[in-house]
């Protein structure tokens, strides 16, 4: 794929030394994770986005070749192939370039068209084509036959051929596909009949935006209610507009030929080219609408993987619950299963049984924290632990997904003796403990951070949010001692089979001493050792290096710059007096650049460093359900979600607020991620309540605004993550909702 290399190379604006560095690697078996940590020297210093771009870039030339290719081998066998549709073929930059070359030679249903042609039309068509200098209805006459039966009908023939003839010009589809561009609206209307049933698509009723300014989450509203059946939609530029420059190709001068070929090319566009374009243009925003939710996910879902961690600590779990009790489990530092119980905290004549089961198990566990799932009754459990003043932090923790992950193989594997009320509860303590090892556990889409997740590409969605797991993973490194298969599996170069491997391997030898013991496990050979060693880690272990991101390949430079500075490498780590005096030119040779060894010296200063920030407390206000929220309040949130037309925030009630976008600051935002990442602490104002909708509405910057004696007092909590309140909200009913609180 190296002849490919310039033009990636224009088209992102790197060097093509760059890009020959990167397909190079790909073609070698190199995961973009290792590529982008341990290949900086070959790359330029490409992060993971660049190398991904490349790699995407590729294999959309890679499909243009092809199809080129397959067209001109079609053509060729059609006996119709010259040099100037050669040349057009490889000139052609995109795919429907490339179409609309091969459209003429297309196999195609019987059409209009030929059914003239078989009536012996054409030379007629091509009178009034050539708007020659005859009587048009006189020498239409002439082609009357048993077939044929008037003039009429001749005239008829003959615009078919022309109106295929319009349609197949390849400069006519280039000059209307970029007045598409640039000047096409996507229009809606409502069906008629459906104006009650598809209520919830009221601003689309009639509806017109253009397609250049529409942003994603409308296109993909558009498109769920023409899908719904309740809007018919349209995409195009205004009609004559199109026409006018269709006939500035084909109408020259004054003839008596001119009326019907006018009315050629206006059936042409109305029945070909218009439809064929819509179609084109409606593909074309559908796949904008998904790569910009899908973004959106994979960068909720990045924020979220590596949200804080509690680390190491006993944990006192607990999965709330009316009428079914409370599911309490006891979780050791490395998240093991201790104790299980069952308490009703929300019946006042069972609540001492429960204070005194809660005592018990903190007292025999040694716990140092409890985790409280933020579903269904759990700011009630919240009050009633916090009451019994125990001392120890109490975290809300989001639990979106713990019912999938509860009932999945995998938590049967992993607690076959227990139902799913134990693993739901297991997984919230854990969740707390280390949210990124927990949560790959659970398919992406569960988690409730999307925008409009389900009306997307679902493989694409898949690709996308895989490849943002595992670069979360590799970012932070795992524990090769204590990891699940599962997290494992994610490390660069592992996969799901020698995750297993892994796991086996460890619990029949009893860890692993090394990471060169990695070379032991069956079926890791030394591709996988080279692409997956770097990411793993062994505290504790033989080599102190193992516990830290060098790469093995690097530990006889590590050896040799400690061996310069008279000590050995268990000194050198963390001394960053001695790191300081290495000269880094030094050591530079055809193996190791400038990069590799300034990302050494790095990891020796901090040697293992988690990259995530620590958790903080927070303190939710004094309310619990959304009766007690009130227009002008300011009080304190956690934002939960983030799409394109703003944020959700948990304001500690069961329904999270929404930010829209012109709330958010008080400077124009396009992205709401300009301003705001997910289990970020802000402090909103509520502008609206409607509580029979269960819809809160809120603003940041007016917030920012009003003095700060209207805040209300608050409790103590941690950051909570989204309540999938996008995903119970149909995305055009939320748009209504914004439109007629914030406006335009």
């Amino acid at each position: 794929m190296k002849e490919f290399a310039p033009d990636i190379a224009r088209e992102l604006n790197i060097k093509p030394q760059q890009v020959e560095a990167v397909l190079s690697l790909l073609d070698e078996g190199s995961t973009i994770p290792f590529i982008a940590r341990y290949r900086k020297d070959k790359t330029g210093n490409l992060d993971e986005v660049q190398i991904q771009q490349v790699q995407e870039q590729a294999k959309a030339l890679v499909e243009l070749m092809e199809r080129r290719v397959f067209i001109e081998k079609t053509i060729d066998e059609q006996g119709n192939m010259t040099d100037e549709i050669r040349a057009k073929l490889q000139a052609a930059l995109t795919i429907a370039e490339l179409e609309d070359i091969y459209l003429p030679f297309k196999p195609k249903r019987k059409t209009k068209a030929q059914t003239a042609r078989e009536n012996g039309l054409e030379p007629l068509a091509t009178m009034i084509l050539e708007q020659q200098n005859i009587d048009v209805v006189a020498k239409a006459s002439e082609f009357i036959n048993e077939k044929v039966a008037k003039a009429d009908d001749a005239l008829q023939g003959a615009r078919d051929i022309i109106a295929e003839i319009v349609n197949e010009d390849v400069q006519v589809r280039a000059k209307l596909r970029k007045l598409f561009e640039q000047e096409a609206t996507l229009q809606s209307k409502v069906v008629p009949g459906k104006e009650t049933e598809g209520i919830k698509y009221k601003d689309y009723f009639d509806f017109s935006e253009p397609i250049s300014r529409v942003p994603s989450h409308r296109i993909l509203a558009v498109l769920r209610g023409f899908l719904e059946g309740f809007l018919r939609i349209g995409i195009g530029p205004e009609e004559d507009t199109a026409i006018a420059g269709i006939e500035e190709q084909f109408v020259k001068g004054s003839s008596p030929c001119n009326e019907q070929l006018k009315k050629a090319i206006r059936d042409s566009y109305r029945r070909l080219l218009q439809p064929a374009l819509e179609s084109e243009f409606r593909t074309g925003l559908k796949q904008k609408g998904d790569e910009d939710a899908i973004n959106v996910f994979a960068e909720n879902l990045r924020q979220l993987l590596l949200s804080s961690p509690l680390g190491s600590k006993r944990i006192l779990a607990i999965d709330p619950g009316y009428r079914t009790g409370c599911k309490v489990v006891c979780l050791d530092e490395k998240g093991s299963l201790q104790k299980t119980g069952l308490i009703f905290v929300h019946e006042a004549n069972r609540q001492h049984d429960a204070e005194q089961t809660i005592r018990n198990m903190v007292e025999a566990y040694q716990v140092q924290a409890f985790a409280i799932g933020d579903g269904t009754a759990g700011r009630e459990t919240e009050q009633f632990i916090k009451k019994l003043n125990l001392g120890l932090p109490v975290f809300m923790v989001n639990e979106d997904g713990a019912s999938v992950y509860s009932a999945s193989e995998i938590a049967r594997e992993e607690f076959p003796d227990h139902d799913v009320t134990v693993r739901g509860s297991v997984s919230i303590g854990r969740r707390l403990m280390d949210p990124l090892a927990e949560l790959v556990k659970i398919d992406p889409k569960s988690i409730g951070v999307g925008q409009y997740q389900h009306d997307v590409n679902q493989s694409r969605l898949k690709e996308r949010l895989d490849q943002t797991v595992e670069s979360c993973v590799n970012q932070v490194g795992v524990n090769l001692n204590t990891a699940s298969k599962h997290l494992l599996s994610y490390v660069s170069g592992i996969g799901n089979t020698l995750a297993d491997n892994i796991v086996k391997y460890r619990n029949e030898n009893g860890g692993f001493s090394s990471r060169k013991d990695l070379l032991k496990v069956p079926r890791l050979g030394a591709k996988a050792f080279e692409q997956c060693a770097g990411f793993l880690r062994i505290p504790g272990g033989k080599n102190p290096l193992d516990a830290s991101a060098v790469h093995p390949e690097t530990y006889p430079l590590v050896e040799q710059i400690a061996g310069d500075l008279n000590t050995d490498v268990s000194h050198l780590i963390g001394n960053e007096s001695l790191i300081k005096q290495v000269t880094i030119k030094k050591y530079v040779n055809e193996q190791f650049g400038e990069l590799t060894i300034r990302d050494i010296l790095n990891e020796l200063k901090k040697p293992g460093l988690d990259p995530r920030s620590e958790v903080q407390q927070f303190e939710f206000s004094n309310i619990y359900k959304i009766e007690d929220v009130s227009a002008g309040m300011i009080i304190p949130g956690v934002v939960t979600n983030i799409t394109r037309f703003g944020a959700f925030v948990d304001i500690g009630v069961k329904q999270d607020g929404l930010v829209h976008v012109s709330e958010i600051a008080h400077r124009f935002i396009e992205d709401p991620n300009e301003a705001l990442k997910l289990g970020q602490h802000v402090t909103v104002k509520v502008t609206e309540v409607d509580v029979a909708r269960k819809r809160i509405a809120l603003s940041i910057k007016q917030a920012e605004e009003a003095p700060q004696k209207k805040t209300t007092p608050v409790k103590n909590d941690q950051a909570r993550k989204p309540k999938e309140q996008e995903k119970a909200l149909p995305m055009n009913d939320a748009l209504a909702m914004l439109k007629k609180k914030f406006g335009k």
